[in-house]
């Protein structure tokens, strides 16, 4: 009894270090976004802000177009989210349902590919969207962050897919269903959990992504929200830190908001699904 009290204070203890690591950069940044420049060059910083303001938010603004950049973000965030999505559903289907040995090579090469660094890929990409004329486009962006967000979202819906199953579309095909309708009216919704969970990570991918929209975009009117925030740095690399984590603040917010909205109808369908079967 003493063994395992002690060892679940230790799962305990371990799981609240981990979330004080995981947090401890958002609430800094959160405190360094509302203090007063003075504040902001004392020698000891403390957590919670000695006079709240609202004046590094107002500044963002006026130092940078903020509203364009994160128009920019969300259109080409939302439409590779979109389309990866499109793409992947039916092609995890059939690697998930149809275990071939060309099913297993493209399973792999999904695998193999999440460990090329961006570097790596980013001169052969840039040849061919200078040929199809896409350099400074977002759309050329868009197509980017689709065959980047390909292969996580192919490897996480397979295994969504493979959760399904078989017996329900068995007896939807004795029932005279045809394929595509067993498809529609029967996988698809117990794949709708899955479906939203990869277009989240992949929307938040896109959201975040700094290297490619630095090097694809080259007018300020094009630029995603993450490559304006670097305009906050200076050519001698001084950061105007309250301005920065203010805009930086506000960019996070997205995605956690976004989370906090779907996650509970996430695990609603996991869970309704997992009672349908």
């Amino acid at each position: 009894m003493r063994t395992s009290t002690s060892g679940r204070v230790g799962q305990y203890a371990a799981l609240f270090a981990y979330l004080v690591f995981l947090a401890f950069p958002f609430l800094w940044l959160v405190s360094t976004a509302f203090k007063s420049p003075r504040e902001l060059g004392s020698l000891h910083p403390t957590w919670i802000p000695r006079d709240p303001t609202l004046d590094n938010f107002s500044q963002a603004f006026d130092e940078q177009p903020l509203l364009r950049a994160a128009g920019n973000s969300l259109l080409a965030a939302s439409a590779a989210a979109v389309i990866a999505v499109l793409i992947a559903t039916p092609l995890a289907y059939v690697m998930a349902r149809h275990r071939t040995r060309l099913a297993k090579a493209a399973t792999g090469w999904v695998v193999v590919s999440q460990a090329f660094p961006l570097v790596l890929v980013i001169i052969p990409l840039f040849l061919v969207l200078k040929n199809l004329h896409l350099i400074n486009s977002l759309v050329g962006l868009v197509l980017v962050y689709v065959v980047w967000a390909l292969p996580f979202a192919l490897w996480m819906l397979v295994g969504y897919v493979r959760a399904v199953p078989t017996d329900l579309e068995e007896a939807a095909a004795v029932d005279g269903a045809g394929r595509l309708r067993t498809l529609v009216s029967v996988t698809a919704p117990l794949l709708a959990p899955g479906i939203v969970a990869t277009a989240l990570f992949a929307f938040i991918t896109a959201w975040n992504e700094f290297f490619f929209a630095l090097v694809l975009l080259k007018t300020s009117d094009k630029q995603t929200l993450p490559v304006v925030l670097t305009h906050f740095i200076g050519a001698e690399g001084v950061a105007d830190l309250g301005p920065l984590a203010a805009a930086a603040f506000l960019a996070t917010l997205p995605s956690l908001i976004i989370f906090a909205i779907i996650q509970r109808r996430i695990t609603g369908g996991m869970l309704a699904g997992a009672v349908k079967s």
